[in-house]
C-alpha cells in the first residue's frame, strides 16, 4: 500500500531528528560576510567542492568586494581568478551577468527576494533558496545532488527534475525546518549515503530507509 502523506511527513520528521542526532555540525559549508559573498560562491560551487571555493574566494572578495567592482571586471582577469573551481568560462559569464543585474536592477544590493533574485542572469531556483535560507534567514529548502539523491533513497519523493522534486519535498518536510532539512540531508550524502556505495550498515537512519538495494555490513 502506498505511504500516505501524513505518514511519509511523520517519517520525514523522525529521519530529520536522527540526522540533526548524527550530524550536530550541519550548516552551509560555505565561508561568506554577506549575501553578495554567499551568492558568488553559490554560483562558483555548481561542479566544485566547498572546499575548493573557500580556497579561491578570499582572494577573490579582496579583489571585487562588492557588486559594482564586480561588474565591471575585465573577463580574462576574472576568468583566471576562479579557472580551479572548474568550468570557470561560464561561472565568469555568469557572476558578470549576476554583477551587472545587482547594479542595474538593485543598486548592487542582494534582494531578500525568490523572484528577484531568480530574475537575475544565472540565478535558478537552487541558488536563491541557497541565498534565502543562509543569508536572510528564511526557510528554503536547497534541492543539490546529495538532496537529490537522498531524499529519493529515502522515498520522501521522486522526479527527473530538481525543481518538481523541490516541490514535492516542500509539501511533506516541516515548513519551519526547510533550511536545516538541506543541510542535514547535504551532510548525510557526502558522510554515509553516498552515490556509488553507500554506508548502509552505519546509517543512522536506516530502519526509516525504504530503499531496496542497501549495501550490506
Amino acid at each position: 500500500m502506498p505511504e500516505s502523506r501524513l505518514a511519509k511527513q511523520a517519517r520525514a520528521r523522525k529521519i530529520l531528528d536522527a540526522l540533526a542526532a548524527a550530524y550536530p555540525d550541519a550548516r552551509c559549508a560555505l565561508h561568506f560576510a554577506d549575501p553578495f559573498q554567499l551568492l558568488v560562491a553559490t554560483i562558483l560551487s555548481a561542479q566544485c567542492t566547498d572546499e575548493r571555493v573557500n580556497m579561491v574566494t578570499p582572494a577573490l572578495f579582496k579583489q571585487y568586494p562588492t557588486a559594482r567592482e564586480l561588474a565591471r571586471a575585465r573577463t580574462p582577469s576574472l576568468e583566471r581568478a576562479i579557472r580551479s573551481t572548474g568550468f570557470f568560462r561560464a561561472k565568469a559569464r555568469s557572476l558578470l551577468g549576476m554583477a551587472r543585474g545587482l547594479v542595474e536592477r538593485h543598486g548592487g544590493t542582494v534582494p531578500d527576494d525568490r523572484e528577484a533574485l531568480m530574475a537575475l542572469p544565472g540565478i535558478g531556483l537552487k541558488t536563491a533558496n541557497v541565498l534565502l535560507g543562509n543569508a536572510f534567514g528564511r526557510e528554503a529548502l536547497t534541492v543539490d545532488t546529495h538532496v537529490f539523491r537522498v531524499s529519493q533513497r529515502l522515498g520522501l519523493a521522486r522526479a527527473e527534475d530538481a525543481d518538481e522534486l523541490h516541490d514535492q519535498l516542500v509539501r511533506v518536510l516541516p515548513a519551519d525546518r526547510l533550511t536545516h532539512a538541506s543541510h542535514l540531508l547535504i551532510f548525510h550524502g557526502r558522510r554515509v549515503c553516498v552515490a556509488r556505495k553507500p554506508a548502509c550498515p552505519v546509517c543512522p537512519v536506516r530502519t526509516l530507509c525504504p530503499w531496496p538495494d542497501k549495501t550490506r555490513s
